[in-house]
């Protein structure tokens, strides 16, 4: 008999969470302290989403997206999550930039990007102080026309490198662009610059293992390997339950952490909203994925610190976000994990390292399977070819090396187009206004750009759950 996931499960909850990303997460464990009933379900074998881990033989555990977040992230855990969650975040100082128009080490913080762009890159004191009291006076309900190249014309013009600089990591962050809102880059690059990059000491298995039991302490019922294959709504467009693993579960209210356009159109259907509501979903952006090559050293193999934590790697000219998607691949960031930011704690330190590239979704997607493989394959290569002027001898010092790509996002996720930082811009107001077309029926997740990453998908988590508290307040919570 196939094993029943769902074994000892009630039949009504106040809320169902679809998917366990951070925002999920997050919403389950805030509404559970309200004292909701609260069932999260993740069709997958792992909680976390894109913040998760997978091991491979020898005992290597890789992070999938732990690569750094701002320090808001550390007051968020404190509130929302726990002390010792919170506490195991930690600063990493050494972030490098290796590219044609310069070779760098930087703290990434607002005190040293002055220090570089004024005596480094010769740009008065007085414009570098303006553009970052700019960028950190913005917020969601400020203009949103202006894109982020006009910004960048208004204190940079001519500048590729300084643009190179201040745009670079944000892009690899949240997959934003010259031609997005200004706002959607400006939040999130202040943020970043209020203390730096900051990184969760012990990788996600550690993280998102405390988050499971948090949360069953506050009473969330938590359930993997349970696909929702539907999200049950009435004739006056008010959710009753979800279908998941072939079983009706009836709930008060839905918090879905799925792909905004799959929550929409195939869970809970385009009949149940209006027909303009449906058009914009439809016409709502996907941001790009990503793909990744995951490098760990042998036993007794290290490389230096000098290396750093975070190295962004280009060989192209200038900033160029089409370049930066191409699968003739010119630029990369390298995580660097040493046993002091990743320590085992059953073995012997280890030393690894994650190469990210952003990527188009359709150069992967339809490659034929015996060409797919070589191109994973010639992924796995140029990228340990670029590595060895960081770390000589790399190949000599391996002991595992796979790639993932759009089309492993797409399988493991289930997001449209395997898109590893949600919706454009346009997202994020469709996503608020779903409540309004079905009573009961919210999302989070990552939307819009400014609520990508592991901070803007927890606090957009804390701000959905919220709202859910609001539209069940008026009936008590069952036991």
């Amino acid at each position: 008999m196939p094993k029943d996931f769902l074994a000892g499960c009630r039949d009504e909850y106040d809320v169902v969470v679809i998917g366990s990303g951070l925002a999920g997460l997050t919403s389950a464990n805030v509404l559970a302290r309200q004292g909701y009933s609260v069932l999260l379900l993740e069709h997958h074998y792992q909680l976390g989403g894109m913040a998760t881990w997978f091991k491979r033989r020898g005992g290597h555990i890789f992070d999938i997206s732990l690569h750094g977040f701002p320090i808001g992230m550390k007051k968020s855990c404190r509130k929302y999550w726990t002390p010792e969650i919170a506490e195991s975040i930690v600063q990493l100082k050494g972030i490098r930039f290796e590219n044609p128009q310069f070779s760098l080490r930087t703290t990434f913080d607002r005190q040293d990007f002055t220090r570089i762009m004024t005596d480094e890159m010769k740009v008065p004191e007085e414009t570098v102080q303006r553009f970052f009291d700019k960028a950190r006076s913005m917020n969601f309900y400020d203009d949103q026309e202006t894109t982020t190249r006009e910004l960048f014309e208004e204190f940079f013009p001519g500048r590729s490198d300084v643009v190179r600089l201040v745009m670079e990591p944000i892009t690899y962050a949240n997959g934003s662009t010259l031609d997005d809102p200004a706002i959607t880059y400006g939040i999130v690059f202040s943020n970043f610059m209020h203390k730096g990059v900051f990184t969760f000491s012990g990788g996600t298995d550690k993280l998102v293992t405390q988050m499971k039991a948090e949360m069953e302490k506050n009473g969330v019922d938590v359930r993997m390997r349970s696909l929702v294959e539907r999200i049950e709504i009435d004739e006056n467009r008010n959710v009753t339950g979800v279908v998941v693993n072939g079983r009706r579960i009836g709930c008060r209210a839905i918090m879905s952490n799925a792909n905004l356009k799959s929550t929409i159109l195939k869970l809970a259907g385009e009949q149940h909203f209006d027909p303009e509501f449906v058009e914009e979903a439809k016409a709502v952006r996907l941001n790009n994925s990503s793909c990744q090559v995951y490098i760990a050293l042998k036993p007794g193999e290290t490389f230096d610190e000098s290396c750093g934590d975070l190295l962004f790697h280009s060989e192209h000219e200038g900033f160029d976000a089409t370049a930066m998607l191409s699968r003739d691949i010119s630029s990369r960031t390298f995580s660097f994990y040493y046993p002091s930011t990743r320590p085992d704690r059953e073995g012997p330190d280890r030393y690894m390292v994650v190469s990210s590239t952003n990527a188009n979704y359709d150069d992967w997607a339809h490659l034929p399977e015996e060409e797919y493989e070589a191109s994973k394959e010639d992924l796995c290569e140029t990228t340990l070819d670029c590595l060895e002027q960081y770390v000589p001898g790399i190949r000599e010092k391996v002991d595992w090396v796979e790639a993932s790509t759009p089309r492993t996002f797409e399988h493991y996720t289930r997001h449209i187009g395997g898109a590893s930082f949600g919706t454009k811009f346009e997202g994020l107001d469709v996503s608020k206004r779903l409540p309004e077309q079905v009573s009961g029926l919210f999302h989070a997740g990552s939307v819009g750009i400014i609520m990508s990453g592991w901070l803007g998908a927890v606090n957009y988590g804390v701000i959905v759950a919220n709202e859910l508290d609001k539209y069940l307040v008026p009936e008590t919570a069952t036991v």
